[in-house]
């Protein structure tokens, strides 16, 4: 049992508490307010003059599949020998010994939703995970959060040099297209065989990681900078009434009206860095803003690697320096990711019966100035500052 005291609580959906206070037991949050007294067998921290915040989440990154420090041993997010790879899983690619772990849990960062680059088309299954553990099995908060999908270049420029469609655009599109017919076909022919098992259609394992796709259990998660491609993403996801998670969407702000009326979530970034590539010429911390403004809801990434996991505070704060309110800056680092990986009843807020995953900076997480002082994940203390 902890007792947090003294504290000023950002809870990020019910306001500001100041001089808080918040007691965690058995991994949750079992009380939070201003007049709490510390039950006599609790561990007590002291966050005087300090601020506490949820953890920090990620809701697209990278974090396990492309290891600090190391080339092609530690690179293991993108299966570029089949444009069509849902069976793959990023569980089977994580390693929680990577010490990018424990850098983001030193930035406050506890959640992270990671899995497959955009390669190929489809390229395989999210999974959102805690940051702290040393076995990804037991770090998991949801192992199948998304079929990750790619429109653009990236699929352009790795099947075109070994001449393989897709090498256009068409060809992006009709490769998934392709598959979902092809996956809603096989999910007929299941249901309609039943308990006969002599007229159940041959077990085909790409079809069977589509079919949580196609019954609506969970979206296409779809890499998509440039707006064309993501009318392209909208467009598909329409024709065959599957769930869409719009990532990256670069020239968001270039159609926000457009998106705020379609209604699909999106998950913005990376910002930071250079423009490496055609698609992103358009690249700009003022999308949050344009497209919160319009009406859309946005989370904020990092890609790890692309950028540090551990600068994801950063990224909101660069997004809050060009006119994105601070509260919704916050929020795209905490409860909208959450509730865009649909861990809300968990995670990105401080309140009774949520996980206690709690971070205790000595600043605000906007300045770079401040640090963490204290990160619990699951109630535990994973991080103190020496």
């Amino acid at each position: 049992m902890i007792f947090i005291k003294n504290a000023k609580i950002y809870t990020i959906t019910n306001g500001i508490i100041e001089n808080g206070c918040i007691l965690v037991d058995d991994g949750k949050i079992k009380e939070i307010g201003s007049d709490l007294v510390a039950p006599l067998d609790a561990e007590v921290i002291d966050a005087g003059g300090k601020n506490v915040f949820p953890g920090f989440i990620d809701a697209h990154c990278h974090i396990g599949m492309w290891e600090e420090g190391i080339g092609f041993e530690g690179s293991d997010g993108n299966e570029m020998t089949d444009p069509v790879t849902p069976h793959l899983r990023a569980i089977d690619a994580i390693n929680p010994m990577d010490e990018a772990f424990t850098n983001a849990i030193q930035g406050g960062v506890t959640t992270a939703a990671t899995g497959p680059g955009s390669a190929n088309v489809i390229g395989g299954v999210f999974s959102v995970i805690k940051l702290h553990g040393d076995r990804v099995d037991d770090m998991v908060v949801r192992e199948t959060l998304a079929m990750k999908c790619a429109f653009g270049e990236n699929p352009k420029r790795v099947y075109a040099d070994k001449k393989m469609t897709p090498m256009t655009r068409m060809g992006t599109a009709a490769k998934l297209r392709e598959t979902l017919a092809k996956a809603f076909e096989y999910n007929q022919k299941k249901e309609a065989a039943g308990d006969d098992a002599s007229k159940m259609p041959a077990y085909d394992m790409k079809l069977e990681a589509m079919l949580p796709v196609v019954k609506g259990e969970i979206p296409l998660k779809a890499h998509a900078h440039r707006a064309d491609d993501i009318f392209t993403s909208i467009r598909i996801a329409k024709e065959f009434g599957v769930k869409l998670t719009l990532e990256h969407c670069t020239e968001g702000h270039l159609i926000a009206d457009h998106l705020a009326k379609e209604g699909y979530p999106a998950i913005v970034g990376p910002s930071f860095g250079n423009k490496s590539k055609f698609e992103l010429n358009k690249k700009t911390f003022d999308t949050p803003k344009v497209m919160v403004e319009a009406g859309c809801k946005i989370a904020i990434m990092t890609d790890s690697p692309v950028i540090p996991l551990e600068y994801l505070p950063m990224c909101a704060a660069l997004a809050h320096r060009v006119g994105l309110e601070e509260v919704e800056a916050l929020k795209a680092i905490t409860i909208n990711a959450a509730e865009i990986l649909e861990v809300s009843d968990r995670l990105g807020s401080l309140e009774a019966g949520k996980d206690a995953d709690i971070v205790i900076w000595e600043g605000h997480p906007f300045d770079l100035q401040a640090k963490v002082a204290v990160t619990l994940v699951n109630g535990e203390v994973v991080y103190r500052k020496s």
